[in-house]
Order: C-alpha cells, then sequence, then structure tokens
C-alpha cells in the first residue's frame, strides 16, 4: 500500500524515457462513464468514490458530476479536463508509449479531508500502482 508523507509531497525523478512510457490520467474533475453511478452532488460533505476508467473508453461515453465548478467547457470537451484523446495523438506520434490500463476520476470537493487523505488518496494511488503499468500520471482538476 502506498503511504503518503503529510509533511512534505513525495518525489522521485521521473528517469524513464517518455516515449517508452504508459500514462495515466487521475482526475479531480468529476469524470466518470455515462453507465457507471454518478457521483453524489446532492451530499453536502462530498462524495469520496472514485471510478475506474478504461483507456480504450470513447471520450463521448464520458460525462462530469460536479456541481463545484463550471465544467461548461467540459461538457463540450471532456479533453479540457480529461486528456484522454490528447494522449491517444501523442501516443500516435511516438511522444509517449502508450496509456495505462486504467485511469482514475473522481470528484475533488470533499469536507471529509481526513478521509480524502487517509483512504480515498491511498486506494487512487494503489489503483494506479496494481495493474495500470502506468509510469507517470497527469492529474486534473476541475
Amino acid at each position: 500500500m502506498t503511504t503518503l508523507a503529510r509533511k512534505c509531497v513525495p518525489f522521485t525523478p521521473f528517469e524513464r524515457e517518455l516515449a517508452k512510457s504508459n500514462i495515466a490520467i487521475v482526475t479531480a474533475a468529476g469524470v466518470h462513464l455515462r453507465d457507471q453511478e454518478p457521483f453524489n452532488i446532492a451530499d453536502e460533505m462530498g462524495d469520496l468514490g472514485f471510478r475506474i476508467i478504461p483507456p480504450d473508453t470513447d471520450t463521448a461515453q464520458l460525462m462530469v458530476t460536479h456541481h463545484h465548478y463550471d465544467h461548461t467547457d467540459a461538457d463540450a470537451d471532456i479533453n479540457v479536463v480529461f486528456p484522454l484523446d490528447a494522449l491517444r495523438e501523442l501516443e500516435a506520434d511516438k511522444v509517449i508509449g502508450g496509456l495505462a490500463r486504467k485511469h482514475v476520476g473522481y470528484m475533488g470537493y470533499t469536507m471529509q479531508l481526513k478521509a480524502m487523505y487517509e483512504g480515498t488518496a491511498p486506494e487512487i494511488a494503489n489503483e494506479i500502482d496494481k495493474g495500470s503499468r502506468a509510469d507517470a500520471v497527469i492529474l486534473t482538476g476541475g
């Protein structure tokens, strides 16, 4: 299990060649597949769940459920907050090695900071760590 440091952000220099690296996306923008359960925007404390998004997802099947930012632009083009098509172009141009086997969307708003810090954040890190084959992660907010 990945451990997060409270006093500092863990940093590991990226020494792998980008053209041989698989990239994952983790977004706090509330992105999920249309057929996945939407994030609970009625809960004033925030939804601590997250959704796994496969790399072969058609971006037309993605949507945003979030009420703490104006996601009009993301609704028009999900790549604004979840640049999956852009990564595919970079892969085709051989700038990156490929896409990781899974990506993650969650709703970044929460009043449950301890639960996010001690529960959801490590769970997301572990999801990416196990079986995604990601060498690097693009983090986006909403």
